[in-house]
């Protein structure tokens, strides 16, 4: 799970980008990065960790004037935390973040491989734009070439991309991942949540599975498999904690109802062909154990007690469950293979 931003119009879009990704944070803290478009140049920044390490990274730069601007917090699930691997990743001419999984993206990476391109990072984001390049190479169309690309990608996606071909466009595809379109006035944004544009904009379209298009210009041009499509905006929230709860009465209700998505994001990119994939821990982390303990407090303390059972059950590991709060104070008899 990963949170996603981006900003068109004559506003500080570094700031507009680092506190919307500030309220998406919880959706993933890996890294974060940020890509602008400005007279026609393009800058980019990323850190590994929390937002507060590439709010320092950028302290110094300013973006003024009309622009272009997107930015991503990360979850890692093809790839380690690294830098490389965060997003926005680059091709030789455009940047793109996306939120979800490639499933195809092995298939993909060969073929653009065979043809000589050359990958940077071991995630599947890259090759959406490793992939838009080699179209608009042929195609010299931006739009043409985002279409094609889309239409080879399989699996949950919401991306944005931006590229120095079209320094006035952000091009933008969902299916399966949440994303939204914010208006107010000539300027439009984008995000994964309302929580990021409240405040900012006054209207919003929910985008739905199987749309794409872009911005221009102030105005969006929306598309589908059937080709381009009309939409309605609807007034957008101005009470960011009813936005959070996303309709629902209270946190706890909301919470309870979106434990199936939950569980979902948590097995993405874990869970591929029939095969279970920590690619980010060794393998040597997982022999010799002998026994578990597992920290947490609340209601994922009662979560963990049922993990414990499963553990117990099917790997025969001797498992304990300790309060977080609690555990930090005590003094543990811990051994090496605990």
């Amino acid at each position: 799970m990963c949170g996603i931003v981006g900003y068109i119009g004559n506003k500080e879009k570094k700031e507009i980008l680092l506190d919307g990704l500030q309220e998406l944070e919880y959706r993933g803290y890996d890294s974060a990065g940020i890509a602008i478009i400005e007279n026609s140049q393009l800058q980019h920044f990323k850190a590994i960790g929390k937002l507060e390490n590439l709010r320092n990274k950028t302290q110094s730069y300013q973006s003024k004037g009309f622009g272009i601007s997107i930015g991503h917090t990360r979850w890692a699930t093809h790839g380690k935390p690294t830098e490389l691997n965060a997003h926005p990743h680059l091709g030789e001419f455009s940047f793109v973040v996306h939120n979800g999984i490639i499933e195809n993206y092995q298939e993909l990476k060969k073929e653009l491989q065979n043809d000589n391109v050359c990958f940077l990072s071991q995630t599947d984001t890259e090759t959406i734009v490793h992939l838009f390049e080699h179209y608009y190479k042929t195609k010299a169309d931006a739009f043409d070439a985002f279409t094609q690309t889309v239409d080879r990608l399989e699996g949950a996606y919401a991306t944005l991309l931006v590229t120095e071909a079209a320094p006035d466009t952000i091009f933008f595809a969902k299916n399966g991942s949440p994303m939204l379109i914010g208006f107010d006035g000539r300027e439009v944004y984008f995000a994964s949540s309302d929580t990021p544009i409240i405040g900012k904009a006054t209207e919003v379209y929910y985008l739905e599975d199987g749309e794409y298009g872009y911005t221009q210009g102030g105005k969006v041009f929306l598309f589908d498999a059937k080709g381009k499509k009309t939409f309605t905006t609807k007034p957008l929230a101005t009470d960011k904690a009813m936005a959070q709860k996303d309709g629902y009465r209270f946190f706890m209700e909301k919470e309870i109802y979106e434990q199936t998505q939950v569980m979902n994001d948590t097995m993405m990119g874990r869970l591929l062909n029939h095969q279970i994939d920590f690619e980010e821990l060794s393998p040597d982390l997982f022999t010799d154990i002998h026994a578990i303990k597992i920290c947490a407090c609340g209601t994922s303390y009662h979560a963990a007690l049922t993990g414990a059972y499963l553990l117990e059950r099917l790997a025969k590991i001797p498992c304990h469950v300790e309060i977080a709060s609690e555990f930090r104070y005590k003094k543990p008899l811990l051994r090496d293979d605990t």
